[in-house]
This record gives structure tokens, sequence and C-alpha cells, in this order.
């Protein structure tokens, strides 16, 4: 049976799913397969718990199988409820190394008895409990003190021991952040030995709802503003029913401010508003009543070329502000900075690798890409290293910003002009605060660095005055950051071509020493385990000692992140068994690698087959300590390995991350123009690891 864990709560609005998304996390970085089960579930109108913890699930488990029965089954006869809930439970077990099993929400008509059914379900599921206590009341208006914790904890631990259901920890959610260890201190004396306590403030954005979730509630369409922008929290409404004299100082930030569609004059008044930096930045304005605005008026506002969402509801003032101030907020799977922001505040203040020693759940020996990201994020987290993202008038460069900074994966520099990579991001609803934003054209470096460019292009006749132009240019200007110790490392491309961001790297930061020339690795991460694949982006026919350039820095890339190197030294032909010019470039470069770094692991010229394939490896080259283990592919040419890397992406679901350049005396990375948020967190990452490892590098070249 697989390690399993019950998390379970008292009330509704505790915010059990942000809990249930670290653990998931933290699982996921033990064992290969984790599973999520919901004993109950909501029918027809959908789960957005379970829809959010299957997406960061490992097990081969479908929404229909995660879940046990329903809030009616139970209420028409629970012993059958729960005799199915067991042997749905067991199907779904027998796939995974570990399970989170999420209890009832209360949204159903809360009752004394659906706390004790949980602690029956976890007891007969032979499942621990994690207990989850709201901080606030169950209306989520009031908070709570730490004597009314108390009380509610009594209760629930009553209904545990009952039910015989074993209690492995307590987390108290969304508490009041300045009684935080009273409240830890007063639940202490209440639990058995060991059971550790733990206690999340509560943060006020994981609170507010969604602007495009408030207006989906009024059923407003948008009208005018950037679609984007709909992403950004609503931390309060504003009722402008009156004139604007006396509608501006009730204007705060953040605020979703609803306006009788006819009252023109006020819905200029507030737009003026939201764009004047002496007044508060809104979240949208909603007009009510079922109005178009006049046709010069939308004419005005096209002109001022304002993005805030402005949308229209047929609803009436009251119906329309009954309908949006009942919206709670949602850790909704399609938000990635309130699940980062989430897994921040669980990492911060939940001891998971306590939870699960006592779980006696075990590292597994394999590695899934999900483990391996994490991995990577991890590693990048112990040491954070400053970072600087050329990009940032791109969306999703501000978006994995957002989510590296609430990881607490990096310091970050972005270029750009401050006053609007920072409303951009305050639009998209981003905290960006604690990045560094700087602007090419009217920084102090600017002048620093046109001396430094054109005392190191000297001898390709670049004097002063070109240099200032030069250096304004967001590649240059973020190689530079890096070159003078002001950045630890870049990432760049996802606006920008492969050239326009290695070319000032080639030129400034050159290459490390031993090394002859720049190439590149993607990170293969399997069903079970992490390849190694190069050159598959740079190089396009590199001769023998440019492969056997590419062999060593691709060893010592595995070294970095974690991967024993066993190197194969790809061709069409496997040990003495081809001739031919490719074959013989390859055993060159191989004879090369033997001799320039004698200890590593190293066979070719190898078939890829007989590389990867044990069964394959026994016929072809038996006894070979790299043929049917080898971590590290290095393929003959660009054609060869560029291929080859895509076919097993899309062949095998594999997740590629990459390339990542090596042979640099610094780290500089490069983005696909195609990159997702994903890839470029995990970019910023590896860059932070390769950053990790320059001073004992340089120390080790002294």
């Amino acid at each position: 049976m697989p390690r399993t864990i019950y998390l379970a709560s008292v009330e509704g609005h505790t915010g059990k799913s942000a809990v249930a998304l670290g653990l998931v996390e933290a699982l996921a970085r033990r064992v290969g397969r984790v599973g999520v089960y919901r004993p109950v579930s909501r029918g027809s109108d959908g789960d957005y718990v379970l829809d959010l913890l299957l997406a960061r699930a490992t097990a081969d488990v479908s929404r229909e199988e995660a879940v046990g029965t329903t809030y009616e089954a139970v209420h028409h006869d629970q012993e059958a409820a729960l005799a199915t809930i067991v042997e749905r439970f067991r199907a779904v077990a027998d796939r995974c190394d570990a399970v989170l099993v999420v209890g009832s929400d209360y949204t159903d008509v809360g009752t004394p008895t659906e706390l004790s059914f949980n602690a029956r379900v976890a007891a007969n599921l032979g499942a621990p409990v994690l207990l989850v206590l709201g901080g606030r009341r169950s209306d989520g208006r009031e908070g709570r003190s730490a004597h009314e914790v108390e009380q509610v904890a009594e209760i629930a631990l009553g209904e545990f021991r009952s039910e015989h259901a074993e209690l492995v920890g307590v987390v108290v959610n969304r508490a009041d952040p300045a009684a935080l260890d009273a409240v830890a201190a007063g639940l202490a004396p209440l639990l058995p030995d060991g059971v550790p306590v733990s206690v999340i403030p509560e943060d006020p954005a994981l609170v507010a709802p969604a602007l495009r979730g408030v207006l989906a509630a009024a059923d407003a369409q948008l009208v005018a503003g950037d679609p984007a922008l709909t992403e950004r929290t609503v931390s309060g409404i504003v009722v402008a029913a009156m004139t604007l004299e006396n509608v501006l100082p009730r204007l705060v930030e953040g605020a979703l401010v609803v306006v009788p569609g006819d009252r023109v004059d006020t819905v200029l008044g507030v737009l003026l508003a939201h764009g004047s930096k002496t007044f508060p930045s809104l979240t949208g304005l909603l007009l009510s009543g079922g109005f178009d605005l006049p046709p010069n008026v939308g004419r005005l506002i096209d002109g001022l070329q304002i993005s805030l969402p402005v949308a229209r509801t047929a609803l009436g003032t009251y119906e329309t502000i009954a309908a949006v101030s009942a919206v709670r907020s949602t850790l909704a799977a399609e938000s990635p900075q309130k699940a980062a922001a989430a897994l921040a505040l669980f990492e911060e203040h939940v001891d998971a690798d306590r939870l699960l020693d006592a779980l006696d759940l075990h590292a597994s020996a394999v590695v899934t890409p999900l483990m391996f990201e994490y991995g990577l994020l991890a590693r990048a987290r112990e040491r954070r290293r400053r970072i600087v993202l050329p990009e940032g008038d791109d969306d999703r460069i501000l978006e994995a910003a957002g989510i590296v900074l609430a990881r607490d994966i990096a310091e970050l520099t972005i270029l750009g002009n401050e006053v609007q990579v920072r409303s951009r991001a305050l639009g998209l609803g981003i905290d960006l605060g604690r990045a560094q934003v700087v602007n090419p054209v009217t920084s102090a470096l600017r002048e620093r660095f046109a001396e430094v460019y054109a005392r190191e292009r000297a001898h390709k006749g670049v004097s002063l005055e070109m240099a200032r132009d030069t250096v304004t240019d967001v590649s240059y200007f973020g190689t530079l950051m890096v070159h003078e110790g002001l950045a630890d490392g870049m990432v760049s491309g996802a606006a920008h071509t492969t050239a326009h961001t290695i070319r000032p790297a080639f030129e400034l930061i050159k290459t490390a020493p031993g090394v002859s020339v720049v190439s590149s690795v993607f990170l293969m991460a399997l069903a079970d385990r992490v390849l190694v694949y190069g050159d598959c982006a740079v190089i396009p026919d590199p001769t023998s000692e440019q492969l056997a350039d590419i062999a060593v820095s691709a060893a010592g890339t595995a070294e970095q992140f974690g991967i024993e190197p066993r190197v194969a030294m790809l061709s069409y032909s496997t040990g003495s068994s081809g001739s031919g010019a490719d074959v013989e470039k390859v055993r060159a470069a191989t004879a090369l690698v033997r001799e320039r770094a004698p200890e590593l692991l190293v066979e070719g010229p190898i078939q890829y087959d007989a590389a990867a394939d044990p069964q394959v490896a026994a016929a072809k080259m038996p006894g070979s300590a790299v043929a049917g283990r080898a971590t590290v592919f290095v393929f003959p040419d660009l054609n060869t390995g560029n291929n080859t890397y895509k076919a097993v992406q899309r062949s095998s679901n594999a997740l590629a991350i990459g390339p990542v350049l090596q042979g640099l005396n610094k780290p500089i990375n490069d983005l696909s123009r195609g990159a997702l948020v994903r890839d470029i967190v995990n970019t910023v990452a590896i860059t932070a690891i390769q950053a990790q490892a320059q001073p004992a590098r340089q120390e080790a070249a002294r």
C-alpha cells in the first residue's frame, strides 16, 4: 500500500486547497507517482480543488477515478457510501506511491456529522490525518483569537479520537499574522506528543478574488480595456452612485468601482482618476443597468488608451453589488501567481519534511519530470543568486518573475522602463515589489558600461560614442551586468533570437578556461530518469576537438544537476563495426575526451540504441560501463541532435529543459521564443544553479 495522508477540516473556507497544493508538491519531491483522491465531491457543479490538485499530481489517475462518491449518496446511506469510498480508493492506491486524500469542503449544508464522517473515512482508509483549522471564522469575515482556535481544535480532536483516526499534524491557516506564536503555543498542550503545529498567516492577495470571477458572477461583458488585466485581484468594491466629488475620496487601491451606466460624468471621472498618479490604481470599472456608453464617450476612452478593464452588466446597481460581494477567492488552477504565493507561504511555515518523515515516506530512486523540476527550484533557493531578465516588456517574463520572487528562487533585475514594467505587472496582478527594474537608456550605469564595452571591443574599432548606443540594447546591458558582477546570470530570448541573446556573451563573457567553444545541452526529463543531450542548438557541424569539448562540458553540466555522467559519443556505428569520415570524427573525439578527462566514463562511437538499451548493449558492446546506461548523449552534429531531442520530447511526452548554454565564463541562457512561463521559471532556476558553482570554478582555475 502507498503512504496516505488525509487532509481534513472542521468547516469550510479554511484555505485547505492551499495546504493541499503544498502537500502535493512536497510528496512529488520524494516519490514518482503521487495520486489525489476525493472521498466526497460536488457532483455536476464541478470541483475546482480536485482539478487544481490533479493538474499537479503525477500518478495516472483520471478525474472520475479520483472521486469516491457524492454528497447526495452520503446523505442517502452513509454505510453504503463509505463502502464505495473505500473500494474506489483501493483502485487508485494500487497505482500510486503516495496518495493525498482531501476531505469534504463543507459546501453542502453543514452538520456536525460531516466532521465525524471525515474521521470515519480516514480511519477506514488507514490514513493519518493532517487537520486544517481556520484562523478566521467560517464566514471568513472575522479573525479568531488563539483561544477560539483552541476551542475549534478541541471539537475536532474529540471527533477524530472517537472514530480512532490517527493525527499526524495540525495546520492553522489564514491566521492573524500578529498571533502566530500565540496560536501555536495554545494548541501544543492539546495534541499528542510529537504532533507538530504549523500556523500560516493570512495573505490578503490570496483571499481577494480575481476580477475575471467577479465579472462572471455579475454576468458582465468586457466593453473596453485589456482582457489580460482581468487576472488582477479585487481588494474592495466601491459603489459610485453619487456625484464625482464624493466618489473620488472613496477610491481605494485595487478596487472594483460599480457605476450606474448612465452616469457618464462619473465614469469619465473614475477613468481619469485611475490614470492619474495622485489617485489609487483601480482593478476595474463595472457599469450597471445594462446601459451602453454613448459612442462619443467610447471614442474618448479609446483615445485615452486606458487599459483598465471596463465591463457592463444588465443587473441593477443593488443586484450587481449583491452578486459581486458574494464572490470568494478560489485558488484556481489557472492562477499561477496565487499558486506560487500559496506554495511560498506553505514552504515558509510548514515543515513538510517532518510530516513526510512521520509517514515513513522515503525518497524514490526514480526521478520523474516533476521531481526534477522541484529539485531545481529547491537547489536554486538554497543559495539565491541575482538573475537579470532583459525582456521586461514581455508578459510571460513578468508572470515568470512573479513566480520566481514568490517562491524565493532567485533575486531579479528586470530591464525596461520602470513605470511601464511596474504598471503592467500591477495590472496583471503580479507582485514585483522585490525586483529591481533598470532602464538601460536612463541608468547611471550606461556610461560605465559604455567605457567597459569600448575597452573590450577596441580591437574591433568600437569607439566610446558607438558603445554608448550599443549598451542601451537590453541584451548588451544585461550581459554587461553579468560581466561586471552586478548580476550572477542572465536569461533572455523570449522575444529575441538566439544570436541576439548570445552574441554579447561571446564578445564579453567569453569561454571558460580550458574550453574552446560554447555549446548547449537539453535536460531531457523522461518518465523515470533525466538524460543530457548535446549539442542540440548551437554548433552545426562540430569538429572532433569541438565534440570533445561538448562532451566534457556536458558531463560537467550533468554533475551540476545531480546526474552521474556516463558519456555516449553517438554515431551510426558502434565500436569498430563501421568506418567512414563521420565515424572517424566521433572516434577521434572519444580519444580526446579520454585524454582530457581520464576520470570520465565515456564510450564511442556508439549507436543510440546500444547507449540507451541494456539488452542491445549486451549484444553490441558487452562489458561496457556506459553502453545501456548512458546519461549524457553527445550527437555528431546539430541536425541529428535537434531532431532527436524533439522526436523524444514529442513521442515520449518528455520534459525538455533548455537549451542550457555551457562553456561560458558566467551563465547566460537562451529561451525559445515560444517559451511558456513554466519554461522561463525553470531556466531561471538552472541559471541560478550554474551561478552557484561559479566561485568554486573560479577558485579551481586560479
